[in-house]
């Protein structure tokens, strides 16, 4: 048996023998309830899979190909699986509490305000809100991701002739906007074939407004959506626009002629250049106007006015507000069900308050609760908001869409999750990194994070010394919207010296959770997955809402 050395001082190692992990009571107890003289055969499996799995739908095909995957191991007999076989499958690909496999199952044919949207803020940004570059590889990288609503902010060059795209008011470098649209053409529908949304927020006078009118045109083409109508009383489908592109944002300042209830500001709560003062637009310029008016497919803007002004609900156009997560939680505490019934028809936006220098993020669950389908993150960073917001949309396909539950539907019976055992530490990790002394003491927190009656934290115990840690703990939930909700893991190695070492989270949306034993591989802080690290849990929630 292996083991392994911890230089303690010059003259003094502690040695750990390592150990292969033995199946859990959990494990053996249900290998023994399905199998016959300690071996399970493709039709014990397929029992397994529909009585303790429950999946219902499971056919022998899908058991032999679970045999079909074993083959290769040299603990596999031609016979059947046993114990050890069957241990490894629980922790392997085919048995994953939530499958990468998963397809597009929500209806897609609703108006584009019944979903959750996930959507980026500031989608430029390599890094904090001040002095980071602004770059394309972002944009890419939140795409890829599933990221349905990027936002760009427009401004002009240095000499006054072009577009570039930075965050005004700081020392952020720019990026040239026609890189920026390429950029979205060639990443837009890798993840999702669901529609694209790209919010400007526009410091432009109308000569540069009709450059990006024509850039945009030509970039997009027949990709670009473009209303038939000038106000739509109801936005389309998801399904009705796939692989299109929208663009959101202010209608130009001339075109609103004597309609005088808009105003329109940034997200600094600056007024546009265009905004200020009295001005005459001359033919070219209303031109140019109508050229940039027709790109717009979601149409932004606040009426004149306080909040209640803000969240009215026009019955003959539907519109995108924007309100910062400062303004909303003003909002919710005189105008909850407004803000609920602004959003049945129109889009709201969240996105995160001035001084988030650093690139933080909020409680998405703020928004959501109160219908709002674009809260906007910043994506560049990692932590325990974004994660939550990674896990939620994980959920129907990982489209970038996630239709907005039925509050009605209530679920009344505790749900349970034990978590057994982890692995593959000692395959990601050098031995040192968790203790130079020692193998790791890991404990798991384990929690569902959604609306406040539902929020709830659990740990485990603390495993010291050992890389293969067997919890074995159960542990139970009240989840009453389960649409809403997220199971947030996190594993953690405890120190005596200080704040404990990161090792590995996920968070994974409840309503799409598979019941039974399941592994649940963990990611890194920006959520790339681990090649080895993962869980093995064993999972007894209600049966999912959507499935």
């Amino acid at each position: 048996m292996p083991k392994q050395n911890f230089k303690v001082c010059l003259c003094w190692r502690r040695i750990f023998k390592t150990r292969v992990v033995e199946p859990p009571p959990a494990v053996k107890n249900a290998f023994n309830r399905f199998s016959q003289s300690g071996t399970m055969t493709v039709d014990d499996l397929l029992t397994f899979l529909i009585e303790h799995q429950g999946e219902n739908n499971a056919t022998k095909e899908d058991a032999q190909a679970i045999f079909d995957s074993l083959k290769h191991l040299n603990i596999f007999h031609r016979r059947g699986l046993h114990l050890e076989a069957f241990f490894r499958y629980l922790l392997g690909d085919h048995n994953l509490a939530h499958p990468p496999s998963s397809k597009v199952h929500h209806d897609m044919t609703a108006p584009l305000a019944h979903y959750f949207i996930f959507t980026g803020h500031n989608s430029y940004l390599t890094g904090n809100q001040v002095i980071s570059p602004s770059s394309v590889e972002p944009i890419k990288d939140a795409l890829l991701r599933g990221v349905r609503v990027i936002e760009l902010d427009l401004w002009p060059n240095s000499k006054g002739d072009g577009v570039e795209i930075r965050h005004g008011g700081t020392l952020t470098s720019p990026v040239d906007l026609q890189e920026c649209l390429q950029a979205i053409k060639e990443n837009a529908f890798h993840a999702s074939e669901y529609p694209v949304v790209i919010t400007f927020e526009d410091h432009l006078n109308p000569n540069l407004q009709k450059k990006v009118a024509k850039m945009v045109t030509e970039t997009f083409g027949v990709m670009l959506y473009r209303s038939e109508t000038e106000n739509m009383q109801q936005f389309p489908s998801p399904e009705s626009l796939k692989k299109r592109i929208l663009i959101s944002t202010k209608p130009p300042k001339e075109y609103l002629g004597e309609n005088r209830g808009d105003v329109s500001e940034t997200e600094s709560g600056r007024r546009n250049p265009s905004d200020v003062g009295e001005h005459f637009p001359d033919e070219d310029e209303e031109n140019t106007v109508v050229q940039y008016r027709q790109l717009i497919a979601i149409h932004a803007g606040k009426l004149k006015g306080g909040l209640e002004n803000w969240l009215s609900d026009d019955p003959m156009k539907v519109r995108r507000l924007s309100l910062s997560e400062q303004e909303l939680e003003n909002a919710i505490r005189a105008y909850a069900t407004k803000i609920v019934r602004f959003t049945q028809r129109n889009l709201l936006r969240v996105y995160p308050k001035g001084t988030r220098l650093d690139s933080s993020n909020y409680n998405p669950f703020v928004g959501w609760m109160h219908g709002a389908q674009m809260v906007a993150f910043n994506m560049q960073g990692y932590g325990k908001y974004l994660w939550i917001m990674q896990g939620m949309f994980k959920a129907n396909g990982g489209c970038g869409y996630v239709k907005k539950p039925d509050f009605l539907l209530q679920r009344g019976e505790n749900d349970e999750v034990k978590v057994i055992l982890g692995e593959g530490w000692h395959q990601d990790f050098h031995h040192t990194a968790f203790d130079r002394y020692s193998p790791p003491d890991f404990y798991t927190r384990i929690g569902i994070a959604g609306v406040p009656e539902d929020k709830d934290v659990k740990r485990t115990a603390i495993i010291e010394d050992e890389w293969l840690p067997v919890w074995d703990q159960d542990f139970e939930f009240l989840i009453r919207v389960p649409e809403l909700a997220v199971l947030r893991i996190q594993v953690l190695e405890y120190d005596t010296t200080g704040r404990p070492d990161f090792g590995g989270q996920t968070s994974l949306p409840v309503s799409e959770l598979r019941t039974g034993i399941r592994t649940v591989p963990l990611c890194d802080k920006k959520g790339n997955k681990y090649k080895h690290v993962r869980l093995l849990l064993s999972i007894n929630f209600g049966r999912p809402y959507y499935l």
